[in-house]
């Protein structure tokens, strides 16, 4: 495969080229990724270029097996409080305030919002009570198999468990 071996050599003769000292050290490794990011656990995957029709960034709460894009952040070893304090209308009104634009649409940032996001220090009560507020967002979600995330906070309503098409539009 001579177009891959002359890309790969090309990878080795960049990192050869530079100065910084990691670069240097992954010259023996040009067919890799210099950096990978795929969490090794569960994670949260956030978008980083949300629509601004949508209530709530959908937030995904994700097994290590899919794999991470550069399209979104990952925080590895999130618990369901973590998960349920972003996904909650307090973190996604702070996000629309700090949060740059991509067009009219919201462009989540690490630096900007999730940084920068006032974190409170909740008793357990109040730590048990957004876990189990986070289960159900999860077991709300998981009624619906084969529904995207996008699909399902898209900015009409969720779908109605059980309700068919027909039955919608006798309502």
């Amino acid at each position: 495969m001579p177009l891959v071996l002359k890309q790969v050599e090309g990878v080795k003769a960049m990192r050869l080229a530079s100065t910084d000292k990691t670069t240097e050290q992954d010259v023996v490794t040009p067919t890799l990724f210099q950096k990978i990011r795929q969490p090794h656990s569960n994670y949260l995957l956030i978008p980083s270029v949300s629509s601004e029709n949508r209530e709530y960034v959908p937030i995904g709460h994700m097994t290590s097996d899919i794999i991470v894009s550069n399209l979104v952040y990952s925080i590895s070893n999130a618990t369901l409080y973590h998960f349920g304090i972003l996904t909650s209308t307090m973190h996604n009104a702070w996000m629309r305030t700090v949060a740059g634009r991509l067009e009219s649409r919201y462009r989540y940032s690490a630096n900007l919002v999730y940084n920068n996001f006032p974190w409170a220090t909740p008793t357990d009560k109040q730590t048990q009570a957004i876990e189990q507020a986070a289960q159900a967002v999860l077991d709300a979600r998981a009624q619906f198999p084969d529904a995207s995330l996008a699909d399902l906070y898209d900015p009409r309503p969720m779908p109605a468990k059980d309700i068919t098409p027909e039955q919608l539009l006798l309502d």
